[in-house]
């Protein structure tokens, strides 16, 4: 019994919160206006047929994805650089600084203005807020090296590249996946955020919609699949790791 619950205690945690969140829409005759009950967000699930929702959450995908691909390709060649140089760490890092502190939601707008209403905004959208992580995580990991490792590099002459990528890279692993994890939930936030600005399909957009059509068990319905994607995403992430790089689980 004890080995159940540890097991399982998380699913029963969240089957009990339900339960009590059912109950007291129904004991406090909550309206569903500002509070929707399990039961009224399960049931409004049945206004959209399949095919629509389908539709809204491969849009919210197809952003949020390329967002995270292109993050990564923009932030693993900028950690290299960034370690390798100190000037250009100098020159860099403030800037990142500076992106990363600027609220997205706020030049989303002007992002839309300057790009169109496409998907390419939503994309960049997307990139500014999932990037930072990746890049900060991948250039610690490359400096944890060891020192007699680099010395001991240094010593037989190994060319530079061979130092980043047999010796750097492979401290930088947990790391990376461990940026990845918080990149791929900063993605989906950042595809959300994209379809509240400049979208006319997506679970975001859904969201938008449904509020300003007081349809909130819709709405409610539509933030339940999005944590339904982000953790999906997440558990992929963590499988890949697992999968490829089983040694890195207990790296850090």
């Amino acid at each position: 019994m004890r080995a159940f619950l540890e097991k399982y205690i998380a699913l029963l945690a969240l089957v009990v919160a339900i339960l009590i969140w059912e109950g007291a829409c129904k004991l406090f005759a909550i309206p569903v206006f500002i509070l929707p009950s399990p039961s009224a967000i399960f049931a409004s699930v049945s206004t959209l047929d399949a095919g629509r929702w389908l539709t809204h959450i491969l849009a919210t995908l197809s952003v949020a994805l390329s967002g995270f691909l292109l993050a990564i390709v923009i932030a693993l060649p900028l950690a290299i650089a960034i370690v390798s140089s100190k000037l250009l760490a100098r020159l860099v890092l403030p800037w990142l600084i500076v992106i990363q502190s600027t609220p997205v939601v706020a030049i989303a707008p002007i992002i839309v203005v300057t790009l169109g209403s496409g998907m390419l905004p939503r994309v960049v959208i997307t990139t500014l807020i999932s990037f930072f992580p990746l890049v900060i995580s991948t250039a610690t990991g490359m400096t944890s090296v060891p020192a007699e490792l680099l010395e001991l590099s240094k010593t037989l002459r190994a060319p530079r590249n061979r130092e980043y990528w047999q010796i750097r890279m492979p401290y930088a692993v947990p790391y990376i996946f461990s940026a990845l994890k918080v990149a791929i939930t900063l993605s989906i936030i950042g595809a959300v955020v994209a379809e509240f600005v400049a979208a006319d399909q997506g679970l975001g957009y859904l969201i938008l919609f449904s509020t300003s059509s007081f349809k909130i068990p819709l709405a409610f319905a539509s933030l339940f699949l999005l944590v339904v994607c982000s953790l999906t995403l997440y558990a992929l992430v963590s499988w890949l790791q697992k999968r490829l790089f089983p040694w890195s689980l207990d790296a850090k």
